[in-house]
């Protein structure tokens, strides 16, 4: 059957939409856009999400300052610079009159004889011209040409004129006025393409403005397999602009769909190629992916200047203000100069990051933002036994610096109390009437109100792997913290230096809320700090420079990890907050511990976990189930194994060589198999100890005779 033609009635009315139709958006380049699909009913596909009537900047006081700043001083820069050169593009000008003047005696030679007509003359001679052509042609080059050079003539009198009458009537500022003016038209006349009169004054501007070619370029640089075979085959139309190319912050952005098999971690990864393509710093290139679109979108921002050079971001309350730990504080700002903030409270914070990038001044800052709000509790350790911490000591309830064994035990002592202070607090939570404490967990009102001791404690721990290292009571401390503490008001921030298993137990990190990662080595400790996959997802902190110093990705505040430059506060400038805040605190009445010097009693049991269970043992049996055990240590020292299982009792001892074996015992006829310890096996751990004197091998079975402990074997049914 043949097909109507395009004016047949029976034609459709309207054609159907192309496959692929170019479109141009406002300064982007001509691109592939598909039309919108269409379902069975006749409908539209997935509607699009409208754009903004107002562009983004003017949504932000912030943001239209940023924008109305640069463009004033890109304005003020060129004029400035122009003006500067005026007697130089004169004196350029005045250089190139002469060449102005013959191109201007040519062309009106060329005009005056009809050099035009003269050519298309010359052309008619050629054989099989028509002879009546040519004729009418050389008449009317005759005519024109006369015609033109009466004109020429008059034109050449009435000029001699004038100028001869200016010259007579004019002052010598005036003369010299018309001489520059008539020497500069010349000059203009004179003009090379390959030699401009006026310099170009972006040449002295930090950054010049980003433009979709230059990013389609820098693109292509990458040595992207896919994205180089798409360009190839479709040029420009390869990588689609959605929007265009805007000013944002101290900045530009641009937002891109990469071609298909193409993600924005692709470009990520080779960030240091990217700048290069870009003919920028480094440290001014923040390319990114937006997870609500798809995995092929990419941000791309780009800084006036890069942000190691950039101003340092100046934190809000280091001159006045208080903080609420219930509310987001501002810590930080991204790299559009956007400020960032962070909700401390119900969370457990891990730090992590190579040496001398920032780690620590970031741990303080949190500290301090902290020690603003006068109905927190602080308890910091600075292992590392550096100067950093000393500014905070005037408001900590607690404070130690070094990793001393003095400084430990001390550590250790509090850590305790805190353990047992959380028990105390869950259950002064369930105490309350569901009306007060609807949720079972701690609010404002409820810490404001003294008499129920849930006020917030923050235990701050710099260098935590050191407290860490071969200290199972610890790791099991700081992890049941980690995860029950948030709910009873107790904050966590941990900092590290040494990003590995030890340093970040898997029960701390898979635990943390809030995740912050500065510069580090590789993928391993990228995941381990920021959570995993999150390399594969193009958050990476590998690509930070060296210079990059208080710069990297915060996850767990929001949907998607930001990158965020910390605010600057050195040690000086802490000092002044530190005294607001301990000013605030004696106005409240809320000095306690070590900042009012009432520091507890130095801790002087040195006694282990060893012994714990040597005085827990029940005297009768030679083989204890690790359930019993962790019952008597938690009737023995509820502070201390108040929560504790067996598990966790078996993985406490195991550093001490203490091994768990199969013990048997019989129910109502029927054998049950459990694991744990013998006691020949705890002798042994207690002999080989370095703190214990070869003869004191037999402290199993004294301490046991003296722990005054129950007679009666404690074990449970197999359905405990």
């Amino acid at each position: 059957m043949a097909e109507p033609a395009m004016g047949d009635p029976a034609a459709p009315a309207e054609p159907a939409p192309p496959l692929v139709q170019l479109v141009e958006p406002q300064g982007g380049p001509a691109v592939a856009a598909k039309p919108p699909l269409v379902d069975s009913r006749g409908g539209a596909g997935p509607p699009t999400e409208p754009l903004p009537v107002l562009p983004s900047w003017l949504h932000s006081r912030t943001a239209f300052r940023d924008a109305a700043a640069w463009n004033a001083r890109r304005s003020a820069h060129v004029a400035a610079f122009h003006a500067l050169r005026l007697p130089l593009y004169w004196l350029r000008l005045t250089a190139r009159s002469p060449l102005g003047l013959a191109r201007l005696t040519r062309g009106w030679f060329s005009w005056a004889l009809d050099a035009d007509g003269r050519t298309v003359r010359a052309q008619m001679t050629a054989p099989g011209a028509d002879p009546a052509v040519f004729l009418r042609l050389s008449e009317q080059h005759r005519r024109t040409a006369s015609g033109r050079a009466g004109l020429s003539a008059v034109v050449l009198v009435l000029a001699g004129l004038i100028v001869w009458s200016g010259t007579q009537a004019a002052t010598p500022g005036g003369l010299l006025a018309g001489t520059v003016g008539l020497l500069s038209l010349l000059g203009l006349l004179g003009r090379s393409p390959d030699r401009p009169v006026t310099s170009r004054a972006v040449d002295s501007e930090a950054v010049p403005r980003l433009t979709a070619d230059l990013i389609l370029t820098a693109l292509g640089s990458l040595g992207i397999g896919e994205l180089n075979k798409a360009i190839t085959r479709g040029g420009e139309s390869a990588v689609r602009f959605p929007s265009p190319v805007v000013r944002d912050g101290p900045g530009f952005r641009a937002d891109l769909d990469l071609p298909p098999g193409v993600t924005a971690g692709d470009v990520i990864e080779r960030r240091d190629r990217l700048a290069s393509g870009l003919r920028r710093p480094l440290s001014s290139v923040w390319p990114s992916t937006d997870h609500d679109t798809h995995a092929g979108r990419l941000i791309l921002w780009v800084g006036d200047k890069p942000m190691s050079k950039a101003k340092p971001v100046p934190w809000p309350l280091s001159k006045a203000g208080r903080v609420d730990l219930f509310a987001p504080v501002t810590f930080g700002a991204d790299p559009r100069g956007r400020p960032v903030t962070v909700t401390l409270v119900f969370a457990l914070m891990v730090i992590g990051a190579l040496p001398r990038m920032g780690k620590t001044f970031l741990l303080r800052l949190l500290t301090l933002a902290a020690a603003l709000d006068p109905t927190a509790e602080l308890h910091v350790y600075d292992l590392k036994g550096g100067a950093d911490f000393l500014a905070i000591e005037p408001v900590a309830h607690r404070f130690r610096v070094g990793d001393d064994p003095d400084d430990l035990s001390y550590f250790k002592a509090d850590l305790r109390a805190i353990h047992a202070d959380m028990g105390r607090r869950y259950k002064q939570l369930r105490s309350l009437p569901r009306e007060v404490c609807p949720e079972g967990k701690v609010t404002r009102a409820l810490s404001d109100r003294r008499e129920l001791g849930l006020w917030p404690v923050v235990l701050v721990i710099d260098e935590c792997q050191l407290a860490f290292d071969d200290d199972p009571e610890t790791v099991a401390l700081v992890t049941d913290l980690g995860k029950r503490g948030p709910a009873a008001g107790i904050i966590v921030l941990l900092a590290t230096q040494r990003v590995d298993a030890k340093s970040l137990p898997t029960g701390i990190s898979s635990n943390a809320v809030l995740r912050f990662c500065l510069k580090v080595a590789g993928q391993v400790e990228n995941d381990m700090v920021l959570g995993t996959s999150m390399y594969k997802a193009g958050v990476r902190t590998t690509t930070f420079a060296r210079t990059d110093r208080g710069v990297g990705f915060l996850a767990g505040e929001g949907d998607e990890p930001v990158i965020v430059r910390v605010a600057y506060l050195d040690a000086p400038a802490a000092e002044p907050v530190v005294a607001r805040a301990r000013a605030a605190r004696l106005t409240a009445g809320l000095l306690t511990g070590h900042a009012a010097g009432l520091d507890p009693e130095p801790d002087t049991d040195t006694s282990s976990v060893l012994d714990h269970l040597a005085a827990a043992w029940p005297l009768e049996e030679d083989k204890v189930w690790w359930d019993d055990l962790a019952d008597r240590l938690s009737a023995a020292h509820p502070g201390l194994y108040g929560a504790w299982t067996g598990e966790q009792v078996s993985a406490a001892v195991r550093p001490h060589g203490l091994r768990s074996i199969q013990v048997k015992r019989v129910f109502d006829g029927r054998p049950v198999n459990r694991r744990g310890p013998s006691r020949a096996t705890l002798a042994g751990a207690l002999g080989d100890r370095d703190d214990v004197p070869p003869d004191t091998s037999e402290a199993p079975a004294t301490a046991a005779t003296g722990s005054g402990a129950a007679t009666e074997s404690t074990a449970s049914p197999p359905g405990k």
